[in-house]
């Protein structure tokens, strides 16, 4: 065989061999390029979950702004009406504050709420036993906490809703922040289907007598208050109820009377008075309620004078008391709910 053909079957063979690794480097870049995509795939569902559990959200409150990722489940709540809704939302806080009378829970929220901490008072919680439960979320109220707002969020993302008895406001502020807008929607239907319940049957029932003025009154040691608004004023106005006839100024949320001759703007077709079991305040009852002018209130004349639980129509503040209030109202119009 001669030099050239030696050097040709050499080049033939070398040609061969390049061909072939080089196809095999192919197959390999491309095996490794699917497995890649797969595994990219793969990856996907772990960083983006459908309910959003590691997604991170900002919350819009009274004092600001607060990010909070995922679904909260440590949660520590710090007035009444928000442990309240805690309860609504089928959710057992780790910490609580204390309730004002019937301590250290109300009686409505016992079962619910046993043997959940106590973390202090509604008006001066305790930050130490806060951070000791390691909580993820936070519910407060500007009225309440303003001052402490900075420690609190330092502890743990913190909320706070403008005031204390805006329950619809407190549902849906914990709905936000808790990742449970859902069933915060599905609570203030329910709400609102019986508002509207309660509206139709209140009108067939009373016709041209419909609405009638109510006033929500509290006896104390010294003075006497209608409620205008707040918790139970509020909830009265949006069943439909008018506000007491004489009003002078209704401005405010609680009116404080402190004499007898201001009995007269008391008036009102029914008349809602709770008050606590104290002599001091028994004895400012017993000597408004003997005067003249008390004798000639239209709620008075007609006997619709009612005492109503304090805990559900003032204290409670949350939307499970705003439920047990109306249902109240239904059985005294002898109405079905």
């Amino acid at each position: 065989m001669s030099v050239n053909g030696i050097l040709f079957g050499k080049k033939n063979h070398l040609f061969i061999l390049g061909l072939l690794f080089a196809l095999l480097v192919l197959a390999t870049g491309c095996g490794k390029s699917s497995t890649d995509e797969e595994a990219n795939s793969s990856d996907e569902p772990a960083n983006v979950t459908e309910t959003g559990d590691d997604s991170e959200r900002e919350i819009t409150h009274a004092m600001g702004t607060t990010k909070i990722k995922g679904t909260p489940e440590r949660i520590v709540t710090l007035y009444q009406g928000a442990n309240d809704a805690a309860v609504e939302f089928g959710i057992k806080p780790v910490g609580i504050v204390e309730s004002w009378l019937q301590q250290p829970v109300y009686d409505y929220l016992k079962e619910d709420l046993a043997d959940v901490q106590i973390v202090g008072q509604e008006t001066q919680p305790n930050l130490e036993e806060i951070a000791k439960l390691k909580p993820d979320l936070i519910i407060a109220s500007k009225l309440r906490h303003e001052e402490v707002y900075e420690q609190l969020s330092a502890i743990a993302p913190t909320v706070a809703h403008e005031t204390v008895f805006d329950f619809k406001g407190t549902v849906e502020l914990m709905g936000q922040a808790m990742n449970q807008e859902e069933k915060a929607n599905e609570l203030i239907a329910n709400w609102d289907d019986r508002v509207a319940d309660f509206k139709m049957k209140i009108e067939e029932k009373m016709g041209d007598q419909w609405p009638q003025h109510a006033a929500v009154l509290n006896f104390r040691a010294d003075h006497a208050r209608i409620y205008v608004t707040g918790f139970a004023g509020s909830i009265l106005s949006e069943l439909g109820f008018a506000g007491p006839k004489n009003l002078k100024d209704s401005n405010q949320d609680v009116l404080k009377l402190t004499d007898k001759e201001s009995i007269t703007e008391m008036n009102a077709d029914v008349f809602y008075l709770f008050m606590e079991n104290d002599e001091a305040v028994k004895k400012t009852y017993e000597e408004w309620t003997s005067h003249p002018l008390w004798k000639n209130l239209d709620a008075v004349k007609s006997d619709q004078v009612y005492r109503v639980d304090e805990i559900i129509w003032n204290m409670g503040g949350g939307i499970k008391a705003a439920n047990l209030m109306l249902d109240d109202i239904y059985e005294r119009y002898e109405l079905e709910k």
